[in-house]
């Protein structure tokens, strides 16, 4: 009987605890992040659709977009091979400095997105290292659309690599291996074994690529040169808005990269759902 009793008083315990836990998680999601998002759409629509459509439409407004997804279109294509690639190259080959090419992936992560700007700019502005050779070429980095895509793609290099680099070692080489010896060529090895294997953790460092790529602020700020019409990305043109007190317009913009989020999170949220569900299903 006493047993009994303790075994209930552990379980009340228990179910206190969850609920407190569940509701201090609903109160910081509630306040940090459901409050400002729903605060980004009544500014946007504060004024009526009217400025709020002219404000999305303006044609600074729609080259910050058009720049915007440029740099996403080129962005994640490119460190989607590069993160193919490194995955690969460490998880099917044994060499010396395999930890160092796992640390120098996660460098980014570790240097601030401005101090990223900086650096590119020590090495091509016009009297940096690289700069002056590519200027005599008639090459322009710094304060122009390339310098925004280099800089977007270090910020956002890692995200794909280690998305793969589990599930690739977790997949091992036995497959690959068997497909090889029964005459398949490498491309549909890749194609026929690997791919299926990854496909979803691929989407996934996609997703996440491009929601950083999408949202990157410090290090384009640095390298663009804030020319409107020309180099200015959404983020940037968002905070020269409300700097500029026009706070409708500000709004109105960052609740389309408030959309844009939303949508990344859907598709993360059911890339999630179907690698769960592989995974049970193996």
């Amino acid at each position: 009987m006493e047993k009994s009793n303790n075994s209930g008083r552990v379980k009340g315990q228990k179910s206190a605890v969850k609920g407190v836990l569940i509701s201090l998680m609903l109160l910081y999601l509630t306040l940090f992040l459901l409050v400002p998002l729903i605060f980004i759409f009544v500014k946007a629509f504060e004024q009526g659709t009217a400025v709020y459509f002219a404000a999305i439409t303006d044609s600074d407004a729609l080259s910050a977009i058009k720049l915007t997804l440029l740099v996403v279109i080129i962005t994640v294509p490119l460190n989607t091979v590069f993160g193919i690639a490194a995955a690969w190259c460490i998880t099917k080959f044994q060499f010396r400095g395999k930890q160092l090419l796992l640390s120098l992936i996660e460098l980014p992560f570790a240097i601030s997105p401005v101090i990223a700007g900086l650096i590119f700019i020590l090495f091509f502005s016009p009297r940096g290292a690289l700069g002056s050779l590519l200027m005599d070429w008639g090459i322009k980095i710094i304060f122009s659309v390339p310098g925004i895509i280099i800089v977007t793609m270090f910020v956002t290099l890692p995200f794909i690599a280690r998305e793969l680099i589990p599930i690739m070692q977790t997949q091992g080489k036995a497959e690959e291996e068997a497909a090889i010896s029964l005459g398949a060529s490498g491309w549909k090895m890749f194609m026929l074994v690997t791919l299926p294997t990854i496909k979803w953790g691929l989407l996934y460092g996609m997703i996440l690529c491009s929601a950083r790529a999408i949202g990157e602020f410090g290090a384009v700020s640095v390298v663009s040169g804030r020319i409107r019409g020309m180099t200015n990305t959404m983020p940037l043109h968002v905070e020269i808005l409300y700097n500029e007190y026009q706070f409708s317009a500000a709004f109105a913009v960052a609740s389309l990269m408030s959309l844009l989020a939303l949508v990344t999170l859907s598709i993360k949220s059911f890339i999630e759902y179907k690698t769960e569900k592989q995974q049970v299903g193996e």
